[in-house]
């Protein structure tokens, strides 16, 4: 099931019984609120992917941030804790639902790796902070840019989601060293951060990669290789990606025209702007503005 409303998108899927996804967007310069009740003993899994997005507990007396690229794991087996939040503008968030029973069936023989599954843990509350490894953020980003037929997009979705689980619980051995070693230290990797900002800003009229480097502080083969390393494409493939998607949102409000996006999103004409949709999402923006309808 998909909303959309005022540039805002939240997207709810099963993927199987007791395990489903939420994927919020919200484009909008507003906060977005979002309420959804949870039934029986459910682990939650949050990634903040873009932007900063709140958790409310207690009726909304207590919050906990999740900002971006950091991941919350809750599981309380004492309430039935609803996923209570605030989508700050500009952000995204993806959400995994799942009941202990069906988190057993995938963990049983791997118990030892997911220290709440164990015995002695399993009535007591565990709540997890972690931040997102480059993996995982690629992973997340797929599920928000489907790039494929809209028939396989089930199908895909739920591959990426049990490929997003085994990132997530998977036990580094030590020989998995990190590609690019200068991106262990915190100030380069928001150097990084503070480059994609300048291109979503700059969305009409973005800056050279050179410009960009000099901008942020970084050698250009530095800021090209970082940002592949974090958000798992190119800077310009950031950038379309981001385009098409702030595109699809705009569209999905139906308060504007196939040209008013075009311009919205930095297409001279709308024939290229008609050209890039469709190579991303394999239909014109036509055809989707017309699925809509339907």
């Amino acid at each position: 099931m998909t909303e959309s409303n005022d540039e805002s998108l939240s997207t709810y899927f099963e993927i199987e019984t007791g395990f489903s996804m939420i994927k919020l967007t919200n484009n909008s310069p507003k906060a977005l609120n979002y309420f959804y009740k949870n039934e029986g003993d459910i682990i939650q899994m949050h990634f903040g992917l873009a932007g900063t997005y709140k958790l409310n507990f207690n009726q909304r007396t207590y919050q906990i941030p999740v900002p971006e690229n950091t991941s919350y794991l809750l599981y309380n087996p004492q309430l039935q804790l609803p996923v209570d939040l605030v989508l700050d503008s500009k952000s995204k968030a993806l959400i995994l639902l799942i009941s202990i029973e069906k988190f057993h069936s995938f963990f049983t023989k791997e118990a030892n790796l997911i220290h709440f599954l164990n015995p002695e843990n399993i009535d007591k509350k565990y709540y997890l902070e972690k931040a997102l490894e480059p993996t995982l953020i690629l992973t997340l980003n797929q599920l928000f840019h489907f790039g494929l037929h809209s028939s396989l997009e089930k199908l895909y979705t739920k591959g990426k989601i049990f490929e997003l689980l085994s990132l997530y619980f998977n036990r580094s051995d030590g020989t998995d060293t990190q590609k690019c070693p200068y991106l262990e230290d915190d100030a380069n990797v928001e150097k990084i951060k503070i480059a994609k900002d300048i291109l979503i800003k700059n969305l009409i009229e973005p800056p050279s990669l050179h410009d960009l480097a000099n901008q942020v502080g970084l050698p250009l083969h530095y800021l090209k290789d970082g940002f592949k390393q974090i958000y798992g494409v190119t800077a310009f493939g950031f950038l379309f990606n981001y385009k098409m998607d702030y595109a699809l949102n705009l569209l999905a409000t139906k308060k504007y025209n196939i040209a008013e996006v075009s311009f919205e999103v930095g297409y001279s004409t709308p024939s290229h702007f008609i050209a890039a949709f469709k190579k991303k999402y394999g239909s014109t923006p036509k055809k989707y503005l017309q699925s809509l309808n339907s």
